[in-house]
């Protein structure tokens, strides 16, 4: 019986192969002999080792499958059914993608088979679906394997699930970036959201505000009821603020009882911005200074808030914090559980405006609004109409312009109940007018608020009072601003539609001055536009003004309605707005405002033939 031995032989370039020798014992001529065979199986040898490689690496701690050129299962390792949770009978011919997880859009598979089919490779991260449904991610490697033509025959992909490693990625995250007591960011992971929003701020031309917040007498409660109790009221208080605000807005904690507060985008107008930023931060002080439940007893523990507006990146975020900071603290001095603004300017400007909103208030009940009337001309002169003007009376101040207080109103609210009082006095005007044969006549004008439009009940109210005075209902014209048209359009039309049929005529005011379209203006009810006083200032001096106002001339033409020029002031702008075919006029050049008593005994005095 032979025998198979395999050696290394060395050649005679010095090189090595491995040789498979075969030794046989054989019999000829009654003697015995021994033949050996020698074969070079250097090739065959090397091709063993691979697959037995293979099969090592194949059986690895690694998950493994193989693909067909297909991309449908032929194999997988054990590491495979222990990751994935499928035995090795339930994903043969199968496709890979029952393991999807759903968190990949389709774009992220198109570029990982494109850069597959590029380089023959791709690695990354995956988030996949285990057969009882958790999802989980895995670090992935593909490959493709191509045959000895070059055309791909199978995909090799060996994954590892990480979740272990993500899970201590996310720790030491979140002991980097955020407060383990409270769970909200800390000042580095704070640094980088205000970075982020002032970049935002930039980019969208809107106001942020930084609010500082320190508890006011924590230190008390603290050494009192102990560190366990301090920490319960201080994850109380993350929770009350975190509540309290938008989704947008970030709360983080500095450490000891301080915390801050990025208010995210609040308004364009810095007023505005500054007027909500006050809002939110009264609010916060109200839930602030709720009870807390500490071992059975209640305690107050209020805050002071300091607030920095910022726009854009224009200022440092040290700067930022420190000017939050220096506010909160002079809400200290103050006298604790109340904000502070840091500029001074906007601090002045918030209790001026916040005063005069407290003014108002007392306003309207003692009375203190008075109307006042400007005449309304035809191309001779004569007084076709009024417009009632709101001056208002301060015990203090004296008589203060609408153009300071109507903004408050607005942003109050307090105009709907203001306006409510205007038209209320311009009906009662109107109908004292009509008690004369020589002023029954002439139309008022009152100015109608967007707010005070669109409530609910506003055509009724206006309604009754036109029947509570016994007003002529075609003697009181309602003037809206253009930018009014922008809001809700149709709930607008019907309105002014439901007003018109009683006869009521609508006039728009400043026209020219907002978004003006012929496409609108021609669906809105109006009766007259009201050319602003900015184009009339410049007629005879800007060619450019002429223009418009020869052109809103013509679409009030084209369109049937009346066209009335404001601000009228010189002889020439006069002249030459007749020339331009206007027809009504109104401006300190026919006179002034004033009040009631002083227009009719005015007008009483003006000769018949000019009435």
């Amino acid at each position: 019986m032979g025998e198979n031995h395999n050696l290394t032989a060395r050649c005679k370039d010095g090189s090595e192969i491995a040789v498979e020798i075969g030794i046989s014992p054989m019999r000829l001529d009654d003697k015995r002999y021994v033949v050996a065979t020698i074969a070079d199986i250097t090739e065959r040898s090397a091709i063993e080792q691979e697959l037995q490689i293979a099969a090592t690496a194949f059986d690895s701690h690694e998950a493994m499958l193989v693909t067909d050129s297909q991309g449908d299962i032929l194999r997988v390792n054990d590491a495979f059914t222990k990751v994935t949770g499928y035995s090795r009978e339930e994903v043969i011919g199968k496709n890979p993608n029952i393991l999807q997880s759903g968190r990949h859009s389709a774009d992220f598979y198109h570029d990982m088979w494109e850069r597959i089919n590029q380089d023959g490779c791709w690695q990354g991260e995956i988030w996949d679906r285990r057969k009882n449904g958790e999802v989980y991610p895995k670090w992935a490697t593909i490959t493709s394997v191509s045959d000895k033509n070059g055309q791909v025959s199978n995909y090799v992909s060996i994954f590892s699930d990480i979740s272990s490693v993500k899970k201590a990625q996310d720790q030491i995250l979140e002991l980097a970036y955020y407060d383990p007591l409270t769970g909200l960011p800390n000042r580095r992971r704070l640094v980088e959201y205000l970075e982020r929003a002032m970049v935002e701020s930039k980019r969208s031309n809107m106001f942020g505000a930084l609010m500082f917040i320190d508890l006011d007498n924590f230190k008390i409660i603290n050494d009192t009821l102990g560190h366990e109790q301090g920490d319960v009221l201080l994850k109380e208080v993350a929770n009350r603020l975190t509540t309290a605000l938008r989704e947008v807005d970030i709360v983080a904690r500095l450490g000891g009882d301080e915390f801050v507060v990025i208010l995210h985008e609040l308004e364009s107008d810095g007023n505005r911005a500054m007027q909500y930023a006050r809002h939110i931060g009264e609010n916060l002080i109200r839930i602030l200074a709720k009870p807390h439940i500490l071992e059975g007893r209640s305690y107050v523990c209020t805050g002071s808030l300091g607030i920095t507006m910022y726009y854009g990146n224009e200022v440092s975020i040290d700067e930022i914090f420190r000017s939050s900071d220096v506010a909160m603290y002079e809400a200290k001095k103050r006298g604790r559980n109340s904000l502070r603004f840091f500029d001074p300017e906007m601090q002045a400007s918030l209790e001026k405006r916040s005063q005069m909103e407290s003014d108002l208030r007392i306003a309207l009940k003692k009375k203190q609004f008075v109307l006042y009337f400007q005449k309304q001309v035809d191309n001779e002169g004569r007084i076709i109409g009024m417009e009632a003007l709101v001056r208002w009376a301060h015990p203090e101040r004296g008589m203060i312009s609408p153009s300071e207080f109507i903004p408050v109103c607005e942003d109050s609210g307090l105009i709907v109940p203001v306006g409510h009082w205007i038209l209320t006095e311009s009906c009662r005007t109107l109908s004292q007018w009509q008690q004369h044969d020589s002023m029954k006549h002439l139309k008022l004008a009152v100015n109608i608020s967007i707010k005070e439009f669109m409530q609910d009940d506003f055509v009724s109210q206006v309604n009754l009072l036109v029947d509570e005075y016994g007003v002529h209902s075609d003697r009181l014209e309602l003037e809206i601003t253009e930018s009014m048209a922008h809001d809700d359009l149709d709930a607008l039309i019907e309105k002014m539609h439901q007003l018109k049929k009683t006869g009521i005529s609508i006039a728009m005011d400043d026209f020219g001055t907002g978004y003006s379209s012929l496409s609108y203006l021609k669906k809105l009810p109006v009766d007259i536009i009201k050319i602003d006083r900015s184009f009339v200032d410049d007629l005879g001096v800007n060619a450019n003004n002429e223009s418009i106002v020869k052109t809103i001339a013509k679409v009030g033409e084209s369109f049937g309605m009346d066209v009335l020029a404001e601000g009228v002031e010189t002889e020439e702008q006069f002249r030459l707005l007749i020339e331009y075919g206007y027809k009504q006029f109104q401006g300190y050049y026919f006179g002034k405002p004033m009040t009631a008593d002083k227009f009719e005994e005015e007008f009483q005095s003006i000769p018949r033939r000019e009435k």
